[in-house]
């Protein structure tokens, strides 16, 4: 009789534990047409054309004329930044951008790394390719695909690049040299915007997979935040023999148990794994997390929902281009009170949050990759087409990760994620690295760290 239940208990084990194993599931590859109208018959160019970043007086020309047009609102006394962006230093950085900023020394840096373009699902997708400038004999460079987001672009990587291509130069060893791979997402920059609904993180994965096996690549490690982190996820997702490892600086893991204990995560850390870190992170809870949230969020609501509304601007070019609350009889809850380059100007600085590690030549640089070729309203779609379904409506959301992986958390990030809350949504964590500064834009505003960090995961995987 004993034997009998025994051997049921273990029955009934194996097939509790054969139910409930994680199945390691991808997503289906499948294809698409992002282009105008319907997909030709003809076979798709494949082929890979230099481009390179060129601009024009009447570009710059026009700018300036805006930018001399700006009203701006006075700010309230003492109100620092606690009302949205302040005019007053709002004025400093129009003065610099108007006199002083040298946007075509800009594109001279912008050139220094190789650019291409070619054509995938109908799309012409931007990217820059850096090779290695020397290698150890016998060596072979490792591919690295790195991915930016909102409102980044491939710049943010300009400074992380030579840490990675060129270490031994830079203070590093060259145990570990990649060549890099930094594609801007479709409707960014220089990438072709889609012309159907739908594009998502998923097609852009897709199309990058296409990228790098049309350069070449069957295998390679891949690296992002913000957008990026989850494009490269769904990039393991949809291909995970093809990545050898994913490196990632944030993550987007609210499906799990583990943040249904952040009420009671201080007074009960080491319950639920949480470490003295991730508490001082963390909490208080109503400051660092749902207060900053409620305060630095508004801009993904609306750009989930009213993308185009916020990305566009009422008045004819060159005309009357000062936009203020009652103009031509619009009444609207969003109404823009700056002409076109300010508005982008501000939708982007906004977010970036001027840290003190990069300057406003950079942040302007970045802004004018978006102003020079009137990307900030396709940019700004990408929320709708991924967040503007619902909470976990898309399957990728309810997926695990099955491919090694390696995780910076930076301590400024806009929400900080616990190394328990990433093995639950990425199994194969095997690097897991609490950064000493830093914040969202971390390639940016601390390449050394970031790179020293890639190094680091992929020393671990090397030698399992």
């Amino acid at each position: 009789m004993w034997l009998e239940i025994f051997l049921a208990s273990v029955l009934g084990y194996v097939i509790y534990w054969f139910v409930s194993k994680d199945k390691e599931e991808t997503l289906p590859l499948e294809d698409g047409w992002w282009g105008p109208g319907v997909r030709p018959t003809a076979r798709e160019d494949e082929s890979i054309r230099p481009f390179k970043v060129e601009t024009s007086d009447e570009q710059i020309n026009d700018l300036h004329q805006r930018i001399e047009k700006a009203r701006l609102t006075p700010p309230l006394e003492d109100s620092r930044f606690h009302y949205g962006f302040n005019s007053n230093y709002l004025k400093k950085v129009i003065s610099y951008w108007r006199n002083e900023f040298d946007w075509k020394k800009q594109v001279e840096i912008l050139n220094r790394y190789p650019h291409f373009k070619t054509r995938i699902e109908g799309l012409d997708i931007h990217f820059i390719h850096v090779k290695p400038p020397q290698l150890p004999s016998g060596r072979t460079p490792k591919p690295l695909l790195m991915v930016h987001g909102w409102p980044g672009s491939f710049y943010e990587f300009y400074k992380i690049i030579p840490f990675l291509t060129d270490p031994k130069n830079h203070g590093l060893s060259d145990d570990h040299v990649f060549e890099v791979i930094c594609p801007s997402i479709p409707g960014y920059g220089f990438s072709e915007a889609s012309s159907k609904k739908g594009f998502n993180s998923v097609a852009t994965a897709r199309i990058f997979y296409k990228l790098m096996l049309r350069l070449g690549f069957q295998e390679f490690y891949i690296q992002g935040g913000d957008w990026g982190s989850l494009i490269c996820t769904n990039m393991a997702q949809l291909v995970p023999s093809h990545v050898k490892g994913l490196h990632l600086n944030m993550a987007l893991v609210l499906r799990n148990f583990y943040t249904l204990t952040l009420l009671l995560g201080r007074r009960f850390s080491g319950l639920f794994g949480y470490t003295e870190r991730d508490v001082e992170l963390m909490y208080p809870f109503k400051e660092k997390i749902f207060y900053s949230i409620m305060r630095e969020s508004g801009y993904m609501h609306i750009q989930c929902t009213k993308p185009d509304t916020v990305g566009e601007r009422w008045g004819r070019p060159g005309s009357a281009d000062l936009l203020h609350p009652g103009v031509g009889g619009r009444n609207t809850a969003h109404r823009l009170l700056f002409v076109v380059p300010l508005h982008v100007a501000l939708r982007v600085a906004f977010r970036f949050c001027f840290p003190r590690k990069f300057s406003l030549d950079d942040l302007l640089t970045n802004i004018m990759l978006y102003w020079t070729t009137g990307t900030i309203t396709s940019s700004q779609r990408f929320y709708k087409e991924n967040l503007g379904q619902g909470y976990l409506a898309q399957k990728h959301e309810r997926m695990k990760v099955y491919v090694p992986t390696g995780f910076a958390a930076f301590p400024c990030e806009l929400l900080h994620a616990p190394e328990k809350w990433v093995k639950f949504k990425y199994p194969k964590l095997i690097s897991y690295s609490y950064m000493p500064r830093g914040g969202h834009f971390a390639a940016l505003e601390e390449p050394q760290l970031m790179a020293q960090d890639i190094r680091k995961f992929v020393g671990l995987l090397e030698r399992q």
